[in-house]
């Protein structure tokens, strides 16, 4: 399963990062050097296999086994039946893409900025199962209660716009916010009707 795999390197890759500081420096994304060197524009797709400590690794792993499986196991397969696990990886390396353009754009004359983390990834895949499934009941640790999908979705989103306009803090909210922009995006190149169905299923949950 891809999903296992993608955490079994993400592990075994931050793991290395944890311990060699070498290793971790010449993996992680600094726009800077990729655009005085192009040749380190591999940075670009490693930097997401690097995490800054055993939290950010297993908050990140956790969110995606939590969704990433389902939508690779049952929801892509049934919609995609031949192409499942193909556009399953272009939605997973196209978050760490596209996550990673408004970063290069603002920081390439920065060489004091580094990212790392599978974030844009990770949100690419959570809100492609939020559009497909907008009113499956979430619950998190510090939330008491369920909340549906698409409420925190829209959650997550005002509260990753606000912060990267924000700033001031560590954390790349620009990645999170893009990835899961391009998350939805993709998912409504793959079939444009999770757009109409994501409305109906909400509508429908308000008649209920």
């Amino acid at each position: 399963m891809i999903t296992y795999y993608i955490i079994g390197f993400t592990v075994i890759f931050s793991l290395i990062g944890f311990r060699d500081r070498a290793f971790f420096a010449k993996y992680m994304f600094n726009p800077n050097r990729i655009y005085t060197n192009k040749k380190e524009w591999y940075t670009v797709f490693t930097h997401a296999f690097l995490h800054l400590d055993f939290a950010h690794l297993f908050f990140n792993m956790f969110t995606l086994y939590a969704f990433g499986l389902s939508l690779e196991q049952d929801i892509f397969p049934f919609f995609f039946p031949e192409h499942a696990r193909y556009f399953y990886l272009l939605l997973y390396f196209g978050g760490i893409v596209v996550s990673s353009v408004p970063a290069y754009e603002k920081h390439k004359h920065n060489p004091g900025y580094n990212a790392i983390g599978a974030s844009g990834a990770v949100y690419a895949v959570l809100f492609s199962y939020i559009l497909i499934n907008p009113t499956a009941m979430l619950q998190l640790m510090f939330i008491p209660v369920p909340i549906p999908a698409f409420v925190l979705g829209i959650l997550y989103l005002i509260y990753e716009w606000y912060m990267s306009k924000r700033g001031r803090t560590n954390i790349g909210h620009d990645a999170h916010l893009w990835g899961g922009i391009f998350g939805i995006v993709f998912t409504i190149i793959l079939h444009y009707q999770f757009a109409p169905n994501f409305y109906y299923q909400i509508v429908a949950l308000f008649k209920s």
